[in-house]
């Protein structure tokens, strides 16, 4: 088993500060004995001029504290009145709020004649030594205030990132959280998250719908064309040119195969509206081009085989 020893203690160290203990009772017997009024006097004045320095310090936080509380109301109406996001608003708010508290502590300390100078550096020192054993977190912090402040996507958005693809639920100062289509929560760190691609689908109002569909060599590209806009203009939530940024439905013959030919259709959709639009055009194609004589093809290869 292992003892703690302790350190001896030099003898000299406590014969000194015996000595100066003495030597100051000493000095301030002497003074009393000598002129006790000016002993009294200087006592008081000191009292005086300290009370007066905490009379300062108090008036000085009491009106500080009114106005960082005053700036927070400031703060808060500008937000307001600009739709500020709630999470970018509330972080910025505690920002200001606890930097001016520091200073005024500092300001106010300083109010009492003591020396800031040693404090400060001792916060900045703190500080650095706290950013050097979180710098994973503040690698985030800084992402997240990105993302706050340029907004690449918002809650409700639905997104493709580091991986993932769902709809942000929540964007906090140092993650953001989505819900997968099969409803799994994922975690991103926004320091991550704010230096990775974003794809944003929910960013415009409309989006572009492409439909890929190899037909058989042979087939009448005018008919089938026709055939094709047709099932897509009858669906409502098919937009056309009349709709800012859209154009109206459009097919063409966008590729020969070896054993397909390939019809491109497009179409212009309400955000909104692109899954289920392109899970019941899917069907209605798969379904009414065959009733009107069009075949729908696959690659493949003919063998023959000779004796």
């Amino acid at each position: 088993m292992t003892f703690l020893q302790s350190t001896p203690i030099d003898p000299n160290t406590v014969i000194n500060v015996n000595d100066s203990i003495k030597a100051v009772t000493s000095n301030l017997i002497s003074q009393v004995k000598e002129d006790p009024n000016t002993l009294l006097q200087d006592l008081l004045q000191s009292a005086i001029d300290f009370g007066l320095k905490l009379l300062a310090a108090i008036a000085i936080y009491i009106v500080g504290a009114w106005l960082i509380k005053r700036v927070k109301i400031w703060m808060g109406k500008i937000f307001a009145k600009r739709k500020t996001e709630a999470t970018l608003s509330t972080f910025i708010n505690s920002l200001v709020s606890i930097t001016l508290t520091v200073l005024l502590i500092i300001v106010t300390i300083g109010a009492l004649g003591v020396n800031t100078t040693s404090l400060a550096a001792l916060l900045a020192a703190g500080g650095m030594a706290i950013g050097m054993a979180l710098s994973g977190t503040v690698s985030n912090f800084a992402g997240g205030l990105m993302i706050l402040v340029f907004k690449p996507f918002k809650a409700g958005d639905f997104i493709c990132a580091q991986g993932y693809s769902g709809t942000v639920k929540e964007v906090s100062i140092v993650n953001t959280k989505m819900i997968t289509p099969d409803n799994r929560e994922i975690i991103i760190p926004n320091g991550a998250l704010s230096n990775g691609n974003i794809d944003n689908y929910s960013a415009k109002p409309i989006r572009r719908l492409d439909f890929e569909l190899n037909m058989a060599y042979g087939t009448d590209a005018d008919k089938c064309i026709a055939a094709i806009l047709k099932i897509l203009q009858a669906d409502a939530r098919v937009l056309d040119a009349k709709t800012k940024g859209a154009s109206d439905p459009m097919s063409v013959v966008s590729s020969l195969n070896d054993s397909t030919v390939t019809f491109l259709a497009r179409v212009w959709v309400k955000a909104a509206d692109y899954w289920p639009l392109k899970f019941d055009l899917n069907k209605e194609l798969i379904t009414q081009l065959p009733k009107q004589g069009f075949t729908f093809e696959y690659p493949h290869m003919n063998v023959t085989l000779s004796k």
